[in-house]
């Protein structure tokens, strides 16, 4: 199934809200995850803000969502013992990371989309589901 930027655009846009919106069938989730695959291969970079209950849940999160779209970035986990929740933050251009305390009430993946030359795509996505890509 190939989805044109315009309904990329919609369905992305359709969990981009204050509530969180849950993927609620099999289809809807292959139609997300296709979505985003066309968006991030139309921009130049991306950040990807990752608000979940633990270090190791935010970490298998990226490493997810990061093989899925076809990046080869080797991620060094910083797993602590620790089961509170946090913020990961990731950047494809710097390759790097930053992880703190989190006390919000959001789970989910946030995803800011980078473009030089391409100011349609250009924007925030999310709350996008912690699971999408396992």
């Amino acid at each position: 199934m190939t989805l044109e930027v315009d309904q990329a655009l919609k369905l992305l846009k359709e969990f981009s809200c204050v509530d969180v919106k849950l993927v609620e069938s099999e289809i809807q989730k292959q139609q997300l995850q296709e979505a985003l695959k066309l968006i991030v291969s139309l921009s130049d970079d991306q950040n990807f803000g990752i608000c979940a209950s633990s270090v190791s849940q935010a970490f298998n999160t990226l490493k997810n969502y990061l093989q899925a779209l076809e990046y080869n970035h080797n991620i060094e986990d910083n797993l602590s013992l620790e089961n509170n929740p946090v913020y990961l933050k990731f950047s494809t251009e710097r390759k790097s990371y930053n992880l703190s305390d989190y006390q919000g009430k959001y789970r989910g993946v946030l995803i800011t989309i980078f473009s030089d030359f391409n100011d349609r795509i250009v924007g925030t996505y999310g709350y996008l589901p912690l699971n999408l890509f396992s």
